[in-house]
């Protein structure tokens, strides 16, 4: 159920969102005569990989500066839209090319996706919390990226429908996340077979699961998995601005819909501002020129000082979400590589608390 779908989101009329879409086409095909002018070649890789980031990141961000910029019911019916062009297109292709089928589901009145691999039984359950900034996106719209993070990792993969803002401002998406997570423990999923894992907003909305669990007093699960998380939304840190030039996320990144007067350095939402004590082992995976950088730094100490176990995984001259939206790049297929292994150990830990004596760290270049 994309968010159109649901009774209490007004959308625009078929005209207006036939007018939105060709306005979204004009926009990205004047993102793409820039592109030219500013000499895509050059970067920290080779020519053809340099070509395909500075494309990515120059259509994203004109897609994403263009898409804050609509009237929310405009915004509702575009992102229909592109979720029922999802619907056709990427099913088939995640079969083909990993396996994995898709499927839709229901976790405790929540709605979303599953993908598995065809013919196996699964390692392990992993939780997805898709990114989109807390406001946007959809499960289908992920479809390629947890096809290929279920057959590298063996386990089956729930992505949550939860609800988005400003529709439904905080807590209305933890509550969803929390009712997913309970619900796969009645349904018999053991904790230490669990991975919560998630990007962008879903990587901050992953971490204030974590507290909200830690709170409850709930079993933890076995692991996290975090993809450029958006864990720091007082956005104060240095390369919030420097290097709003080479990421992909529009230059003023929008948090009060979500917020709806909680305030950005709140531990529930901040997963900066949090004890993190009670964290699982986490992976990392994010890049030098994330305006989110310097947040995630700060995240990942913090852990290490507490004696969390963590696998950071930060790459040179990459941006936002950079495994999702170009896997077929050399850092996205090490991130990739790295996580089957992280999910292979922690899966089933031997250790039942999850807790590791060595805290370890990898930057890679």
């Amino acid at each position: 159920m994309v968010m159109a779908q649901r009774p209490e989101v007004r959308t625009a009329s078929a005209p207006v969102t036939a007018v939105t879409l060709a306005g979204l086409g004009e926009n990205l095909v004047n993102a793409l005569a820039r592109v030219p002018f500013r000499r895509p070649w050059e970067g920290p890789s080779d020519p053809l990989q340099n070509l395909g980031a500075n494309l990515t990141r120059q259509v994203i961000r004109s897609f994403m500066g263009y898409s804050t910029g609509l009237p929310i019911e405009e915004f509702r019916s575009m992102e229909r839209a592109l979720d029922e062009l999802c619907k056709v297109v990427l099913p088939p292709w995640v079969a083909l090319r990993d396996r994995v089928h898709l499927d839709t589901g229901t976790i405790a009145g929540v709605p979303g996706i599953w993908a598995r691999s065809a013919g196996a039984e699964p390692n392990g359950t992993i939780l997805y919390l898709h990114g989109g900034g807390y406001i946007g996106t959809s499960p289908t719209m992920y479809a390629a990226f947890v096809g290929a993070l279920a057959a590298g990792t063996g386990c089956e993969i729930f992505v949550a429908d939860y609800r988005l803002a400003p529709e439904f401002p905080y807590p209305a998406g933890l509550e969803d996340a929390l009712a997913v997570y309970e619900g796969l423990l009645r349904e018999g999923v053991d904790p230490s077979a669990m991975i919560i894992a998630g990007d962008s907003g879903g990587g901050g909305l992953a971490t204030s699961l974590i507290a909200e669990l830690a709170q409850r007093g709930r079993s933890a699960p076995s692991a996290l998995v975090l993809f450029s998380p958006e864990v720091d939304l007082d956005l104060n840190q240095p390369s919030v601005t420097a290097n709003a030039d080479r990421d992909i996320l529009p230059w003023n990144i929008p948090v009060t819909s979500y917020l709806h007067g909680v305030e950005p350095d709140d531990a529930r939402v901040s997963a900066v501002f949090a004890d993190p004590e009670w964290y699982p082992p986490t992976f990392l995976a994010y890049g030098t020129d994330e305006m989110f950088r310097d947040g995630i730094d700060t995240f990942a100490e913090h852990l290490r000082n507490a004696g969390v176990a963590v696998e950071a995984h930060e790459e040179q001259g990459m941006f936002h979400v950079f495994p999702i939206v170009m896997p077929w790049t050399h850092a996205a297929k090490r991130v990739f590589a790295r996580i089957d292994e992280f999910v292979t150990r922690h899966v089933h830990p031997a250790d039942p608390s999850g807790a590791g004596d060595a805290v370890e760290r990898t930057d890679t270049a």
